[in-house]
């Protein structure tokens, strides 16, 4: 039985901030040992805005997009592969990266069209839906920096049970990278010291969870004055002191414990202002995990 190679799926549209997110995902492949699949949808609005036919239009994207994907292969070594689609994107983004045994999707943060319209604490409609939809992780790219080696993974964890399970991604992608993690904690309640303890004490356990496997660990309680709306803010501030933080991991969150997952304000926040890559991982299935502290 042909068994398909892993890849990492990136969808362009050829804006600056897809091509940007394009390049960010080399390092990605590269370390992860993936394949690249490039995917442009096409939607029905944009042959109807065309000058050109239906047929000169793909014609000329799929041209497009196979000499991006021979230049980058070029330049890199890794093996890329084009991919044309049409129907609603997010609706094919979703089936490409199950059909193609993807890890990973890889993608900036805002939809082209709504570049300019959208509020700076949303993202991208599209981006959102497949966040929130899609059991694989979602990496988001904002920021133009560019990335190399990840050398620290920033695990923001609070007392739900749920945004534990991201642990698990974060050895697999730290031991590939070789890097180290960094969990913390935003402590906004200071008056409460049993919320303060018991944040300390999972902390803790974490810290030694990982080192357990072989992970270089750090744990760290960040205070912050302002209550619970300054949480986001003081947690990419800790990324911009510490300086040398390269992916931020959150977990999605479940609305109501419906089949519908949404991207709570705190979430939707780090991945719209972060300047370094999110990787969102929505929780699936928690009982196929098996993290114990």
């Amino acid at each position: 039985m042909h068994t398909l190679p892993e890849t990492i799926l990136v969808p362009i549209d050829f804006n600056d901030q897809s091509m940007h997110a394009m390049k960010r995902s080399y390092d990605f492949a590269r370390f992860l040992g993936l394949e690249i699949v490039l995917l442009y949808v096409f939607e029905n609005q944009d042959f109807a805005e065309a000058f050109l036919t239906k047929e000169e239009l793909v014609s000329r994207v799929e041209k497009k997009l196979k000499d991006t994907a021979t230049e980058i292969a070029g330049k890199t070594g890794l093996k890329v592969t084009p991919v044309l689609k049409q129907g609603k994107v997010y609706n094919e983004i979703l089936k490409t990266a199950k059909e193609l045994n993807s890890k990973y999707i890889l993608m900036g943060t805002n939809d082209s069209a709504e570049n300019v319209r959208i509020d700076k604490n949303q993202i991208g409609s599209n981006t959102s839906k497949i966040i929130r939809q899609s059991p694989i992780p979602v990496i988001t790219v904002n920021g133009k920096q560019k990335f190399g080696l990840c050398h620290n993974i920033l695990l923001p964890l609070d007392l739900t049970k749920e945004t534990r399970h991201k642990v698990t991604y974060a050895v697999e992608i730290a031991r590939r990278f070789g890097a180290g993690i960094r969990v913390v904690s935003v402590l906004w309640s200071k008056k409460d010291k049993d919320i303060k303890n018991e944040l300390l004490a999972q902390l803790d356990q974490v810290k030694r969870f990982i080192e357990g496997e072989n992970i270089r660990c750090t744990s760290e309680l960040i205070e912050s004055e302002g209550g619970e709306k300054m949480m986001v803010p003081r947690l990419l501030q800790y990324v911009e002191e510490q300086k040398n933080i390269d992916l931020i991991m959150i977990m999605t969150q479940q609305e109501n414990k419906l089949v519908e997952y949404f991207l709570g304000s705190a979430a939707q926040s780090i991945i719209r202002l972060s300047q370094i890559p999110v990787m969102s991982i929505t929780p699936f299935e928690f009982d196929s995990y098996s993290v114990t502290y």
